[in-house]
């Protein structure tokens, strides 16, 4: 019998990266198979009067309202059903002082527990650091998307350094959607938007390229981060929008306030020409986004945060300094000069999502035949 999982993670229909990431990981490693479930983290923001809203959401068998304390108690139990937990690790998205209510489900499991560690601080604060450690250390595996954050935790914590495993982040297929014409080079940048994106450094850079011609289009596509839009509102879409009316370039860009379902996204990755990833952040271990867009075989300019730094080496894209929109435009000009010389490297099978879920069953597979002789010892005993 093949195995059963049970994840722990926010879920769609949350609009979030780490919900999508959780949910193609759902379908591509249990390929459809019945016996496996999701328990989802909700913040209250998403309930109605403290009820979750939609308990029927495909493969969800327990909601975790995060802000009810003691919620921890019955999500455990809940993982405990299956053969594997795999717990996505993120900080803001479980309670608790830098959300140290992972650690008493991670201690409760009764079944192999596989932590996916989206982010690794190279500078974490004393409560960060602790909670880290106790996860690697109570946690039966631990999964790094990236060599530079297995390189972080092996040497700036301290860690069981055999527990952990490098899966990349996985990423679609994008060989069926059509590479779609368009008379003006196409510039794009998508995800969840707030301080920190970027997305003004980006702009800066469409004013320095306003000798190409025919003049790019640059889209930015995705909603208003929901944490942002509830305690700033838009603010930050809005002084955007003023920031490319003052540079004189509004009528380049394209705002796309929705989160873009698959099918949607992966046409309009298609589209684009070059994707810019002007990130702030020195931090930035994984990028979804990033993935996406080297297997989709666009190319792509990026600040030099850490996945990108790892990823880029490989020749599907160029660096640029952060926050420095002359080398950016530098560099989408020679992108846009020789289009096709950088399309398509970097990507390849091993990004995609298949390939990934192989990589996580093996792993599951090891944990559990791991623990079959401790099982058996106990009995006999």
């Amino acid at each position: 019998m093949p195995a059963t999982y049970g994840f722990l993670s926010t879920y769609p229909p949350t609009q979030c990266g780490l919900a999508t990431f959780n949910a193609a990981l759902a379908t591509h490693l249990t390929g459809g198979a019945g016996g496996s479930g999701v328990v989802r983290l909700l913040a209250y923001e998403n309930t109605s009067g403290g009820i979750a809203l939609d308990r029927a959401a495909p493969r969800v068998v327990h909601t975790w309202n995060t802000d009810r304390a003691g919620g921890w108690v019955a999500a455990a139990t809940a993982l405990n059903c299956f053969d594997v937990a795999i717990i996505q690790h993120e900080y803001g998205i479980y309670p608790g002082d830098a959300g140290a209510e992972v650690l008493p489900v991670l201690r409760a499991l009764r079944v192999p527990g596989i932590v996916v560690l989206h982010t690794v601080l190279a500078n974490p604060d004393p409560l960060q650091r602790g909670v880290l450690e106790q996860i690697v250390a109570t946690a039966d595996a631990v999964v790094t998307m990236t060599d530079t954050a297995r390189q972080r935790l092996t040497t700036r914590y301290d860690v069981d350094q055999r527990k952990i495993t490098m899966i990349p982040h996985g990423a679609g297929t994008y060989s069926g959607a059509p590479r779609e014409e368009h008379d003006r080079p196409h510039l794009l940048t998508w995800g969840l938007l707030g301080p920190g994106k970027g997305i003004e450094w980006a702009l800066r850079a469409l004013a320095h390229l306003d000798d190409v011609r025919p003049r790019p289009v640059y889209t930015v596509a995705g909603r208003t981060h929901p944490h942002v839009l509830e305690q700033q509102g838009d603010v930050y879409r809005d002084s955007l929008k003023e920031l490319a009316a003052d540079l004189g370039v509004d009528d380049c860009v394209r705002w796309s306030d929705v989160y873009l379902e698959p099918a949607e996204l992966s046409r309009l990755i298609r589209s684009a020409d070059a994707v810019v990833l002007p990130y702030d952040s020195t931090e930035q271990v994984t990028s979804g986004v990033l993935i996406e867009a080297v297997a989709a075989g666009i190319p792509v300019v990026a600040t030099e945060f850490p996945h990108a730094v790892e990823l880029l080496a490989d020749g599907p894209g160029l660096l640029v300094p952060h926050q420095d929109p002359e080398a950016m435009a530098v560099a989408i000009r020679h992108v846009l000069a020789e289009p096709g010389r950088l399309a398509g490297l970097g990507g390849g099978p091993t990004l995609r999502w298949p390939a990934v879920a192989a990589r996580y069953q093996a792993l599951a597979a090891r944990l559990i035949a791991a623990r079959r002789p401790l099982a058996a010892a106990t009995v006999s005993a």
